[in-house]
């Protein structure tokens, strides 16, 4: 449900930004020092970091049932969602790399 809303939201803000023919810059300097941008964020990366795993567990469980890899690539992948992901937002939120 959380994921969805972020997706729907994160859409309608890709939509205005393309119809007012914002550039990247302009839309950094919009979202650079915007503490709400960053919060509704970070919860898109962190409904991300949960859902996404379970689904790629479910299909490498179906898929290839006899390795035994479905956990650790499923901890991996959400792993590399939430370190990635939050490096995007804070270097957005602060204007640099971390």
């Amino acid at each position: 449900m959380v994921l969805g809303v972020c997706v729907a939201i994160h859409l309608v803000m890709i939509f205005y930004a393309i119809r007012g023919g914002l550039t990247a810059q302009e839309i950094l300097g919009r979202t650079q020092g915007n503490l709400g941008f960053a919060i509704f964020y970070e919860i898109f990366v962190l409904a991300c970091f949960v859902h996404a795993p379970i689904g790629v567990a479910n299909i490498l469980q179906e898929t290839i049932p006899q390795v035994g890899m479905t956990k650790p690539i499923s901890w991996l992948l959400a792993l590399l969602i939430l370190v990635i992901g939050t490096t995007a937002v804070i270097g957005v939120y602060t204007g640099g790399a971390l």
